[in-house]
């Protein structure tokens, strides 16, 4: 900075104001320079906290409770009340109102003799004490990621389980995902707004990917008062809640931070399964029904259908299950290839001689590295830093055409159908509405108890709070050296293109296998070096 000095005055003062520049000139070099943008964001980064610490506990057996943050951990003195529900009348014939304060729930619950009792998470519902009276709760939902079956329920029962479980009257709905946050986009919500969105698809909240900007975030939940907030999104939304506790208890807050688990892939670790799965299971189907009709009506007639499944081949996997009318299913946990002794393109031609026609499903993530190898891309992410994938339906029709193009006297008739987006917008089922109304109620529950930092879904069937981390540590993937998958390549009698070493390198990279990984008949790599015998007419797993 530059200083320029006046000019001193002819009078008696003269030597006074000398002294005072001085003294200023002095002050302006010692005080620290201003910062710069890069600086200024790197000491808002800096503050920002990490996400909360781990809560673990241990008891007799090897028994390991991996607990969930609570206010009271660094608010102390916070008041409690009693819970209203013991006064509720629809609660009145509930034999016991609140879960005792030490039910846990056990991650793992097949075990055999000698095992360790092993880990356990807090079990989700109404406990006796709440840290919020009606009146003081503000409450905020936001949606975000992309779409899913059973996004309005979640927020008509969060909305509607607010007001009618604990009198909540202030909760307002975070328009277009995390942005929403700062750029105060916020509608009011009431049960009566809400009463019949569940009817609908999508998210009338709107949704957005990325936007994840903490401090903004904290912020604007400081500035308008919430004190309790459900987020609802996949594994990279989770990642961002668990950002958002983390700075609230740096901040000292009362405000609890509950996610909700979505994802149609159903690739959330821990959880038995996330919301609007059973819906996009049964909305493939459909589309399979379709392509086997196409396919069963014309000479050679083949079938391709793609459905989601980025990272994790479930939806593929259960809709082949569900159907049992799939030749050929590929999913992103099983390699596979085209061409040679064994290769899908030989399969195919195969089946079509034998049976006149094939359905093949594949999952959006399938087979990458193979299109990778075949032309020229560079990798490239969505603001939600997901790999943007390359058409493998498309890519697969195509090789399909030009194998058969090639062989005399052998037309095929192919059609391909993409549902993708027809699958993830529609309303959700019987199935899953009931499912995210308990998803909404356990979320409810905890964050009036005063937990937060958490996630609430099932493990083994009962409902528990989860720490953050746990969910989005790794992701939920399809085992193929599981019983599960063995079934799908009995349905279908298709090869399963892998050799032994592919079979025990799956089987290491499970960290906790079903069963134990022994020789005999509990093995989970039998001695044979194949699972299937290359014509897809055998495999060695159990049904």
């Amino acid at each position: 900075m530059e200083v320029v000095a006046a000019p001193i005055p002819a009078s008696a003062d003269a030597a006074a104001a000398a002294k005072a520049l001085e003294k200023k000139l002095l002050d302006l070099k010692l005080s620290p320079p201003l910062p710069t943008p890069a600086k200024k964001a790197a000491a808002a980064a800096a503050k920002v906290a990490a996400p909360l610490k781990k809560k673990l506990s241990g008891g007799a057996g090897g028994y390991v409770l991996e607990d969930v943050p609570h206010l009271t951990d660094y608010l102390p003195n916070l008041p409690s009340f009693p819970n209203p529900l013991q006064n509720h009348p629809a609660y009145s014939v509930v034999k016991q109102y609140f879960v005792n304060a030490d039910d846990t729930v056990a991650k793992k619950i097949v075990t055999h003799k000698g095992s360790s009792r092993g880990t356990h998470f807090r079990r989700a519902g109404p406990r006796q004490r709440v840290y919020y009276a009606a009146d003081e709760v503000s409450a905020a939902i936001v949606t975000c990621g992309g779409l899913c079956p059973g996004l309005n329920t979640v927020v008509r029962e969060l909305v509607c389980g607010l007001h009618d479980m604990y009198g909540v009257k202030s909760v307002a709905g975070i328009e277009g995902g995390y942005r929403g946050f700062y750029a105060r986009n916020t509608v009011e919500l009431t049960p009566r707004s809400v009463n019949d969105i569940h009817k609908r698809g999508g998210t009338v909240l709107g949704t957005s990917r990325g936007g994840q900007d903490t401090a903004k975030i904290v912020d604007s939940i400081q500035d308008r008062g919430i004190n309790q907030v459900y987020i609802i999104g996949g594994d990279g939304t989770q990642k961002g809640a668990a950002s958002i506790a983390g700075e609230i208890a740096r901040r000292g807050l009362k405000c609890s931070v509950v996610g909700i688990p979505k994802t149609i892939d159903n690739d959330i670790a821990v959880i038995d399964r996330s919301f609007g799965f059973d819906t996009a299971v049964e909305a493939a189907q459909r589309a399979i029904d379709a392509a086997h009709v196409e396919a069963s009506s014309a000479e050679n007639g083949v079938g391709v259908v793609k459905l989601m499944g980025r990272n994790s081949g479930f939806i593929a996997m259960y809709a082949t299950l569900a159907s049992r009318d799939v030749d050929l299913c590929l999913i992103p946990e099983s390699p596979f290839h085209l061409d040679g002794h064994g290769g899908l393109l030989e399969f195919a031609e195969r089946r079509l001689r034998d049976n006149g026609h094939m359905v093949i499903v594949v999952a959006e993530g399938a087979g990458q590295d193979l299109i990778a190898k075949s032309m020229s891309f560079a990798d490239t992410h969505d603001p939600s830093g997901n790999k943007v994938l390359l058409d493998v339906g498309l890519w697969l029709c195509a090789k399909i055409k030009e194998h058969f193009k090639k062989k005399a006297n052998f037309p095929i008739t192919l059609k391909y159908i993409d549902p993708t987006y027809m699958i993830r917008a529609v309303p959700a089922n019987a199935s899953d509405n009931v499912y995210c109304s308990l998803l909404a109620h356990s979320a409810i529950h905890g964050a009036m108890a005063g937990y937060t930092g958490f996630t609430v879904a099932p493990v083994n069937g009962r409902h528990a709070y989860i720490p953050f981390y746990r969910i989005t540590e790794k992701q939920n993937k399809v085992v193929i050296t599981d019983r599960m998958w063995a079934r799908v390549l009995c349905s279908t009698n298709q090869p399963c293109f892998l050799s032994l070493e592919d079979v025990e390198k799956a089987g290491q990279e499970e960290d906790e296998p079903n069963v134990p990984l022994v020789e005999g008949e509990n093995s989970l790599v039998k001695a044979s070096p194949l699972l299937c015998n290359g014509n897809g007419a055998h495999c060695n797993g159990a049904a």
